[in-house]
């Protein structure tokens, strides 16, 4: 069964064809500029490349076809009909409390998805924008939600309340929820078949490190804790965003510069995190450039991401009574041998012993942790669009 992924934003639409059974990526691509005048892009492999062809995009309903028409060319494509396409996987970012897995659309998961537009008004809208727009062209093919949310649904309530009045979470929801979550469960069940073990006997920690970041706690199999919030604002500085910080300093900052709370957020979600730090980028790669040709402050950007990352595994592995294996994943996690250096590294009290040949690698699913680490150490790059093409066949299928 080949599965459709499909990432919908307010004027754009990444897709994929995968076969979730055999891992296979068929084809993948981008259109770009709907609304606007429309840029396709299409690429599979034997199959001559379209980079930003015009095609007109005045919604996504044609967007949508120009990717169902690219898939089953009849000398570029890599289907024979659009028959061959089993079922459409949507990224969905936001499922509140009510979903915990993914699930077939249907009217009321539309609706409930609507709901959770308050909690996430930039991509809520969009990928209901991007499942009408399947089922206008794709009349017939389920389609299946998975949301980044649900992974983390079953977190015990001391991990994702916060010590606020309590009717703020039984009013207005205002609760931990967690992101990346497609991603961390990808990671663990890689882990666990790395490791010949059930995931239901493995206590985990995974590290999606990138310019959005996120650490998780994962016990049996299940999300215990995770470091993003209500918003994925919270946790380790990353790219652009703050990370955690002390609440007064917004009415500080706000009171002294004349700032709105819009303007605020702003700043804490596109001016802060290493770019703010630094003054030079919110790229990794620029930063450890920069720290190794004497940049003081891109050098202190690098070591409180690391500090932070370091702080939350060791808080998890408190949490957990423990940890079998930390997993690192993601832009940074995957090619940064060097962070992953300096976050594993100090941590032999845990059990962890890094072994610095194996962890010189980019991108490749190893061990690399020492032969007698009693904590594995894991590189394992993630496939979010496989989790999503394998969550949507089961469902399918099921």
């Amino acid at each position: 069964m080949n599965i459709l992924v499909i990432n919908a934003g307010s004027s754009s639409l990444k897709y994929q064809l995968l076969n979730p059974d055999t891992g296979v990526l068929l084809a993948k691509g981008l259109c770009e500029r709907i609304g606007i005048d429309g840029k396709f892009t299409y690429k599979a492999d034997g199959k001559k490349t379209l980079d930003a062809v015009d095609i007109p995009m005045p919604t996504h309903s044609e967007a949508i076809q120009a990717v169902l028409d690219a898939l089953a060319d009849k000398d570029n494509g890599v289907i024979a009909s659009m028959s061959e396409i089993g079922a459409v996987g949507h990224r969905v970012v936001h499922g509140g409390e009510a979903f915990n897995k993914s699930v077939l659309i249907d009217d009321n998961v539309m609706k409930a998805i609507e709901y959770c537009i308050p909690l996430a008004p930039l991509h809520n809208p969009a990928n209901l924008t991007g499942i009408r727009a399947c089922q206008k062209v794709m009349s017939g093919v389920p389609m299946v939600a998975v949301f980044d949310t649900a992974f983390h649904q079953t977190m015990p309530p001391k991990a994702y309340m916060y010590a606020l009045p309590y009717e703020y979470y039984e009013d207005d929801k205002v609760r931990r929820y967690g992101f990346h979550g497609t991603s961390h469960k990808y990671v663990a069940g890689r882990a666990a078949a790395m490791l010949g073990k059930p995931a239901e006997d493995l206590k985990l920690i995974s590290c999606h490190l990138g310019n959005g970041s996120s650490v998780t706690a994962i016990d049996g199999g299940k999300s215990v804790d995770t470091s993003m919030g209500f918003t994925p604002l919270a946790g380790v500085p990353m790219g652009t965003r703050s990370g955690d910080l002390d609440a007064g300093i917004l009415q500080y900052i706000m009171n002294k510069k004349g700032m709105n709370i819009d303007e605020m957020l702003n700043v804490l979600n596109k001016q802060s995190g290493v770019q703010g730090v630094s003054g030079v980028s919110s790229d990794f790669r620029d930063l450890g450039n920069a720290g190794k040709e004497g940049n003081a402050r891109a050098a202190l950007a690098v070591d409180m991401f690391n500090y932070g990352v370091k702080k939350l595994i060791g808080s998890y592995a408190a949490a957990m009574g423990g940890v079998d294996a930390i997993i690192f994943t993601a832009g940074v996690g995957e090619n940064s041998a060097e962070q992953r250096l300096a976050i594993a590294g100090g941590l032999e009290f845990m059990g962890v012993k890094m072994d610095e040949a194996a962890n010189n690698v980019r991108g490749k699913e190893t061990v690399i942790s020492t032969p007698d680490s009693k904590v594995k150490v894991l590189l394992i790059p993630t496939n979010e669009e496989l989790m999503i093409a394998m969550d949507t066949a089961a469902i399918v299928k099921g």
